[in-house]
C-alpha cells in the first residue's frame, strides 16, 4: 500500500497547536501525552455525563481544568456557528480520544495539519462503536489502539501508528480496556515527534480486511443459553461490569452473571437453558452439550458468589428464561 506524509509546519521552533474532542480514560490517557510533549491544547470538547450511565471512567474536563484549558460542552459539535469558532482557533491538529459524536468533514478541515483519531482496535478490524467488547464477545485474542486520520467514513482513515494487545481466554471488557488505554497511549507518544515533525507516514487501510460493528445496548446482554459455553462466556465477560451485563431469569428473578468458568469437555449434556445446584456448585448447561460454572452474580444489585448463589436457588435443576 502506498502512504503520504501530513504536511510540515512553517517555523520550526513553533509550538503546535490541537484542539481535542475527548472523552473516557482514553481521552485521559492520550491528552496527558499532548500535554507532556509541549503541543499547546486551545481547546477541549467532551461531553456531560450521563446520568442513566455507570461512570467508572476519568473525567476530560478535570484535566483540562487542571492545565487551565477551555473546556465546551457543545449541544452540536458539527453546527456553524461552532465550526467557526474552531476555524477562529485555526489549529495545527484535531485530536479525537473516544468522543462519542461523529465530526463532519468541515469541522475537521479547520485542522491546518490534520485531524487524527485514535481507536481502540487494530483496524481496520472492528470499526465502529465498542470495539473491545465486540471483540472479546467474537473471540479475539488480541485487540490494540490504532491512531488514524480522521475521514468522513468513520475509521476509514489512514493509520499513523498501531500497537497490539493480548486478550486472555478470561479477561473482561474492563480489563481489556486498562490495556488498550496504555497502549493508545503509547501510540500517541510515539508518533507525536512525526506528526509534529511533518514526517509522520500515512498507511492507508484496506477495508476489505475489517468490518463494522454498531453500538450495543443492555438488552443485548440476555443470555442465549442454546449457544455454547465459550460464546456465552465471552458475552459474560465481554459486557460484565462497570458495562450493563449478561442477564437471565430463573425463579422468577431476574440475574445478572457476572463471572463464569469454561469447564472441560468431559461430560455432555442434553438439557440446555437450565441450572444445576449440587454441591455448592453452579453449572450452566449450554447448547451442543456444554457446560459453564457460574462463578459471581447479582441479585437486586448484590453480589453473589457460587456459594451464595447455590444457597439462594436451592439444590435442583432450575430453567433459565430471557428477563420479561
Amino acid at each position: 500500500m502506498a502512504s503520504s506524509k501530513i504536511p510540515t509546519k512553517s517555523g520550526t521552533d513553533s509550538v503546535a497547536t490541537a484542539v481535542v474532542f475527548g472523552y473516557h480514560n482514553v481521552g485521559v490517557a492520550c491528552l496527558k501525552v499532548l500535554l507532556a510533549n509541549g503541543v499547546d491544547v486551545k481547546l477541549v470538547v467532551t461531553h456531560t455525563d450521563s446520568p442513566t450511565e455507570t461512570i467508572w471512567f476519568d473525567s476530560v474536563a478535570a484535566i483540562a481544568h487542571e492545565h487551565a484549558i477551555p473546556v465546551v460542552v457543545p449541544e452540536e459539535p458539527n453546527s456553524d456557528e461552532f465550526i467557526a469558532r474552531l476555524a477562529a482557533l485555526s489549529p495545527d491538529f484535531i485530536f479525537s480520544f473516544y468522543y462519542r459524536n461523529m465530526l463532519r468533514p468541515s469541522l475537521l478541515a479547520t485542522a491546518k495539519r490534520g485531524a487524527f483519531n485514535m481507536h481502540g482496535s487494530l483496524l481496520p478490524k472492528y470499526r465502529g462503536r465498542v470495539p473491545i467488547n465486540w471483540a472479546i464477545i467474537k473471540g479475539e485474542t488480541e485487540t490494540g489502539a490504532t491512531l488514524h486520520e480522521m475521514v468522513e467514513k468513520p475509521d476509514a482513515g489512514r493509520i499513523v501508528g498501531q500497537k497490539a494487545i493480548p486478550i486472555g481466554p478470561d479477561e473482561t471488557a474492563y480489563e481489556v480496556f486498562a490495556s488498550v488505554t496504555t497502549a493508545a497511549a503509547e501510540v500517541l507518544a510515539a508518533a507525536l515527534p512525526a506528526l509534529i515533525a511533518g514526517n509522520a507516514k500515512l498507511t492507508p487501510q484496506d477495508l476489505s480486511t475489517g468490518s463494522y460493528y454498531g453500538g450495543r445496548k443492555p438488552s443485548d446482554g440476555v443470555i442465549n443459553w442454546h449457544a455454547t459455553a465459550e460464546n456465552i462466556h465471552n458475552l459474560v465477560r465481554a459486557v460484565a461490569p462497570p458495562y450493563p451485563g449478561a442477564t437471565t431469569r430463573i425463579q422468577g428473578e431476574t440475574i445478572k452473571i457476572t463471572k463464569t468458568k469454561r469447564m472441560p469437555p468431559v461430560l455432555t449434556h442434553a438439557n440446555p437453558a437450565h441450572l444445576n445446584v449440587a454441591n455448592d456448585k453452579v453449572i450452566a448447561l449450554c447448547g451442543s452439550g456444554t457446560m459453564l460454572r457460574v462463578l459471581e452474580a447479582e441479585i437486586d444489585g448484590q453480589p453473589h458468589n457460587e456459594l451464595m448463589l447455590a444457597v439462594r436457588l436451592g439444590n435442583g435443576i432450575h430453567a433459565m428464561t430471557a428477563p420479561q
